[in-house]
């Protein structure tokens, strides 16, 4: 197969830079509870490591306030924010909830999960409700791996806009949607 593609002429980049091209996947709010307590935060990194059983992996920095709550009930909620609530994926991510509950300083939602505590962020596109799956890594890189038990997602926009956070408050959002399903075989990707 021949391509219409060319090649570019390319400059150095910072290593450090580099997030800007990896950032494998969408901005995600992640809910936690542990007692009376709950909390969202903003992650930009996350990475699906198996599909059956359905594993995704993260980073969770130790001083963020959420930590402590996942690593000691060990589940949370991964939710999909669109593009609708940018303002408040900027705002969670620049607030903690050791002051505030971010639930009501936001206006959002904190709705039941089914087969975990932590609550669902009813206004996100989509929520996964976790458990940690193996907490190997988190004592030294504070690396999380979570099993999704249980999925909810709206019934559309089937392909809805995301964000995609590329470093120093810049978000790309999801493109149009390209389909090659003729030429996919199984196992490929």
């Amino acid at each position: 197969m021949r391509t219409t593609a060319t090649r570019a002429v390319k400059i150095d980049l910072p290593v450090s830079l580099v997030r800007r091209y990896l950032e494998p996947g969408p901005i995600v709010l992640v809910s936690s509870a542990l007692g009376d307590e709950r909390n969202i935060m903003t992650m930009g990194w996350h990475t699906v490591m198996e599909f059956t059983p359905s594993l995704v992996g993260c980073v969770i920095a130790g001083g963020n306030h959420s930590f402590d709550l996942i690593r000691k009930s060990r589940e949370c909620v991964i939710n999909l924010p669109t593009t609708a609530l940018t303002d408040i994926v900027v705002g969670v991510g620049n607030t903690t909830g050791a002051e505030i509950d971010k639930f009501r300083h936001f206006g959002l939602t904190a709705a039941p999960a089914r087969r975990v505590k932590a609550p669902l962020v009813a206004e996100c596109h989509a929520n996964f409700e976790c458990r940690l799956h193996d907490g190997a890594l988190i004592g030294r890189y504070n690396f999380f791996i979570f099993e999704v038990v249980k999925a909810h997602v709206a019934r559309s926009p089937r392909h809805p806009e995301t964000l995609h956070y590329t470093g120093d408050g810049v978000f790309m959002v999801s493109g149009k949607i390209i389909s090659r399903r003729s030429q996919f075989r199984p196992g490929m990707l």
